[in-house]
């Protein structure tokens, strides 16, 4: 017996993001007594910042089914259509080649605009319902034909038949295992802010091609929208030293003024975009979720909503292998989840990667085809249909959650 106190659990959840927290929720709603542990560097707690996150539809089935839909909605914004221009260096006019509208099924919006207080508080609590073991540093991981084992800075010594890596882009975990990334830099940053603006958006999202990339204005609550904005690094690093009030020109000009004056209610935030993949979603009873496992280019506001469905199907061949009493955190069992996200992830990832370039030049013929492409789309409906339905992450097959279906 070690000599440090040695702690058994069925599963460990590391990292507590809202895929984690997801993913903890819903295996203690789906396995009662399961004992399951949630473990992060930082204290858990509700975030202070006034960022959020574009859920799709099929994605928010997992919060209905889960039952806590309903204390994010009243703070949330439903998209009601996307406008999309193109528009090159200098230009003045924003002219919509792709326009967007309508619910993807009856009173149900494509997406919607969650601030990351409301998801957080609401998925907290999980906390009720586990073991929370925040804030800690883990020392070392190691894996066995029984069981993975984690031990802890402070000596503890938790083991588990399977481990999950919600910790992030950087995921300790995935290294530790030795799982190795595909990556590409986009030399491009991503710029994060939430603005107040003198013009009702009335539910519409704004995708503003731009030479170095997207310029996105996202509708929340009110007379505000969340921007996601690409730039080069040296221009980020420019826009970064401004004060609000010099920012708040240059969005208005970056805008094209859609949304009228507008005013910045928090501190600028950057960071470098790239696409990452690894190479493997599992190890030796480790399953990567979220971004430790997969990081995409924003540009389609797809990155949550990955790590989302992550969550459904882990936690459905998990559920389902718990109940028929099997090793839920076998081979076997890891390599049909593997199966189930590899191909969407990678599709995906493929398809943001192409619209990134597409996009972000100023190349006079590439601007003209695919402006002629867009026009093309905006006027077969059933094209659009389909486009939509799709980033929308709903369809006849997945795992059960995205359904809305318990497990």
């Amino acid at each position: 017996m070690n000599e440090h106190i040695q702690h058994q659990f069925d599963i460990i959840i590391v990292g507590g993001g809202p895929v984690g927290l997801t993913l903890g929720l819903a295996l203690a709603q789906s396995a009662p007594g399961i004992r399951l542990a949630l473990l992060d560097r930082r204290p858990l707690s509700v975030p202070r910042d006034n960022r959020a996150s574009a859920i799709a539809a099929g994605v928010r089935r997992i919060f209905e089914a889960l039952g806590v839909w309903d204390d994010m909605a009243s703070q949330s914004q439903a998209m009601t259509a996307m406008r999309i221009t193109d528009s090159g260096t200098g230009d003045i006019a924003r002219p919509v080649f792709l326009n967007f509208e309508g619910d993807v099924a009856p009173g149900e919006a494509f997406a919607h605009m969650v601030p990351n207080q409301a998801s957080a508080a609401a998925l907290m609590r999980v906390a009720e319902q586990i073991t929370i073991i925040a804030p800690t540093e883990i020392a070392d991981w190691s894996a066995n034909s029984v069981h993975a084992q984690l031990t802890l800075a402070d000596g503890r010594i938790l083991r588990a038949p399977l481990i999950v890596a919600a910790d992030g882009a950087q995921s300790a975990l995935r290294q530790r295992a030795g799982i190795g990334v595909i990556q590409h830099d986009y030399r491009q940053t991503g710029l994060v802010a939430t603005i107040a603006h003198e013009l009702p958006h009335d539910g519409v999202a704004y995708e503003h091609f731009r030479p170095a990339g997207p310029f996105a204005s996202l509708p929340l609550p009110g007379n505000r929208s969340s921007l996601v904005w690409t730039e080069s690094p040296e221009e980020a690093t420019r826009l970064l030293a401004l004060a609000n009030e010099a920012l708040a020109l240059e969005i208005e000009a970056a805008m094209g003024s859609t949304l009228g004056l507008v005013s910045v209610e928090d501190k600028l935030m950057g960071f470098p975009l790239r696409l990452q993949l690894a190479h493997s979603f599992i190890g030796p009873r480790l399953a990567l979720v979220g971004d430790a496992a997969h990081v995409v280019h924003p540009i389609a506001g797809q990155g949550l909503n990955l790590g989302l469905k992550d969550v459904a199907a882990l936690a459905e061949v998990v559920v389902d292998a718990m109940r028929l009493g099997l090793d839920h955190g076998g081979e076997d069992v890891l390599g049909r989840y593997q199966a189930w996200r590899r191909l969407d992830t990678a599709s995906m990832a493929l398809v943001t990667d192409g619209m990134n370039r597409l996009f972000s030049n100023d190349v006079a013929p590439i601007r003209a085809l695919r402006d002629f492409g867009l026009g093309l789309v905006d006027r077969a409906a059933p094209v659009k249909s389909a486009l939509i339905r799709a980033a929308s992450g709903l369809g006849n097959t997945g795992p059960k959650l995205l359904s809305g279906l318990p497990l």
